[in-house]
């Protein structure tokens, strides 16, 4: 069986999350959605986020897109340099 007609199957039955923005799995742009917009509530430019957490400033554009299959690790980091839980963030993307 090919990847891609095995992806289909998997997409039929609900196993993979719908994709948006050419193939970024919508559960990552939502979390990245709600990186932008705590990042913005606060004021922060991408660079002073990056800073917080110890990570590029491409790295946080990467992530805010959902390109980015981010770890749990960052996104412990995210949380914190952002002044929230892991489940606020994660709640604020209704995943």
């Amino acid at each position: 069986m090919h990847y891609f007609s095995g992806w289909l199957q998997m997409h039929h039955y609900g196993v993979l999350p719908l994709m948006a923005n050419d193939r970024v799995p919508l559960h990552r742009r939502r979390l990245g959605d709600a990186v932008r917009t705590r990042r913005r509530s606060l004021k922060l430019s991408q660079e002073e986020l990056a800073e917080r957490v110890d990570c590029h400033r491409n790295y946080v554009g990467s992530v805010e897109r959902g390109e980015q299959n981010v770890t749990v690790d960052m996104l412990m980091r995210f949380a914190k340099a952002l002044g929230c839980s892991l489940a606020e963030l994660t709640q604020g993307a209704k995943i």
